[in-house]
């Protein structure tokens, strides 16, 4: 056979691999921004109170990321097809068990399987789409398209919980993962072909299992201190174990031999920097977001629907700008477009911050617009930027550990604004007064980290475009989640989560 019919006959292989990939991320992905309109549901049927809708959020977060990093070395280590249909799996059935929880702990359990198994089907699916194209330009392109249409599933969830929780309920926004898990794992058993990187790095276990327990314990201080008082025994406790643990993760992983989270690279200072700013926007974007929705139905008595649909500005200008950030930042440096997205995006939380019940709608959506494109500017230029800072065989590595990041800050940020809100209510002021406050330390936080950007993330040169038998792209993929390094320097959209 020519090397041309070979080429014919893999084509409707990658085809059905490129749509199965970009699927599967699509339904991760949908999962983080779908929950946010049913929030206020879930509040009312399930008689929960605002610490309840914290754990519903930041269990399934909290998983994806502790757990992203390893995720991605099973899948080198025991084959990507396994570790990506078992994702699929498990996502799946926690899915069709979050539909059915008969109260919140059952909930929570569900959205703990979900992470669990977004953490392994995420990484799985790029690993799955880069060894299938070997050559660069071929890998950039499908890279795109996968970052692309995955990403949809951001700008769609807020319209699509609206849809499905006015007209069913809450457990439609779970149990609508069926049919499309069913088709994943079909077509996935049938078609895809198994790979796997013999020299994969060995699970660090000590250090997975360590990151869980400290992160962990933290958000339950910071979750339960709104709810018991900072004081209590519980949640001081909390703080201290989380401290204990914490402290032994990072002994842990200067010893170890293959760490997941190797500490020299922290040397680094625009490696730092950037992550350390990473972290920020995921503390300010999903601790914000989390609220969209109860501001819209709680305070301006809008419905489920409505509230979806009214919080599509800040989703789709994050889904519209982001595939561009990396484009500008190649042109103009990582530290300009990261600051001048951080000085949008704070702004316009404080502004956020000033609305109240009796404000219409046209003086809020482009509030929400200006914090979407804020953030969607710093996201891919901020990965970039930690990419840039390693070497090229680490930079999957490097990806990973952003999107890592990202997330632990989106843990504690629903966590700790949350607690603000709570804190607020227990002193006697009213939903909105506490909602306002969260939206201002949002705001606050995000500014400063704009004006400490701007001094210390040093001007990266622009990247120079990747030639078609030039460098690989970073192949080692130990969780580059949402977060993936394109030839611009940037990454492709990601989760806000």
């Amino acid at each position: 056979m020519t090397e041309a019919h070979v080429a014919t006959d893999r084509r409707p292989n990658r085809a059905v691999l490129l749509t199965v990939t970009c699927l599967g991320q699509f339904m991760v992905l949908l999962d983080n921004t779908v929950v946010g309109a049913a929030l206020p549901d879930m509040q009312q049927q399930l008689h929960t109170q605002l610490t309840g809708l914290q754990w519903i959020v930041d269990a399934y977060v909290l998983l994806v990321a502790m757990l992203l990093l390893s995720g991605g070395i099973f899948a080198d280590r025991f084959g990507r097809k396994r570790v990506y249909l078992t994702g699929v799996a498990v996502f799946t059935a926690a899915s069709v068990l979050c539909s059915l929880a008969p109260s919140l702990g059952w909930l929570v359990v569900g959205r703990v399987l979900q992470g669990v198994g977004a953490a392994a089907l995420s990484p799985a699916s790029l690993a799955l789409l880069v060894a299938a194209h070997p050559v660069p330009q071929e890998r950039i392109r499908a890279i795109g398209l996968w970052a692309g249409l995955s990403g949809i599933g951001l700008a769609a969830g807020p319209v699509v919980g609206g849809v499905l929780t006015d007209a069913f309920g809450w457990p439609a926004i779970f149990l609508v993962n069926l049919p499309v898990g069913a088709v994943l794992l079909l077509v996935g058993l049938r078609h895809l072909d198994e790979s796997r990187n013999p020299g994969a790095p060995a699970v660090d276990v000590p250090g997975t299992v360590l990151s869980v327990l400290g992160v962990g314990t933290l958000t339950y201080g910071l979750i339960e201190g709104g709810a018991r008082g900072w004081l209590s025994p519980v949640v001081l406790g909390s703080f201290a174990a989380a401290a204990v643990l914490l402290a032994a993760f990072v002994a842990v992983e200067a010893r170890a031999c293959a760490p997941m989270l190797p500490l020299r690279l922290f040397r680094q200072r625009l490696f730092t920097v950037s992550n350390t700013a990473m972290g920020v926007v995921g503390f300010a974007l999903m601790g914000s977001s989390f609220f969209f929705s109860q501001f819209f139905v709680s305070v301006q008595g809008s419905s489920v629907l409505r509230a979806g649909l009214q919080t599509l500005p800040a989703t789709l200008a994050m889904v519209l700008v982001s595939p561009y950030a990396g484009r500008l930042a190649a042109r103009y440096g990582f530290r300009a477009v990261v600051t001048t997205g951080l000085a949008l995006a704070g702004p316009g939380l404080l502004a956020l911050g000033t609305v109240h019940a009796d404000t219409g709608y046209g003086n809020v959506w482009w509030r929400l617009a200006v914090v979407g494109t804020g953030f969607g500017l710093a996201l891919s230029p901020l990965t970039g930027a930690a990419v840039q800072s390693v070497g090229p065989q680490e930079g999957g590595l490097a990806s990973g550990i952003s999107s890592t990041t990202r997330q632990i800050g989106a843990v504690l940020g629903v966590a700790l604004l949350g607690a603000v809100v709570r804190t607020r209510q227990a002193g006697g002021a009213p939903f909105e007064t506490g909602l306002d406050d969260a939206f201002l330390v949002a705001g606050a936080v995000t500014s400063a980290t704009a004006v400490l950007t701007g001094l210390w993330l040093a001007k990266a040169k622009p990247v120079e475009p990747e030639p078609a038998e030039g460098r690989a792209t970073p192949q080692r993929s130990t969780g580059p989640g949402p977060d993936t390094v394109t030839a611009s320097g940037g990454a492709s959209a990601g989760s806000p989560s």
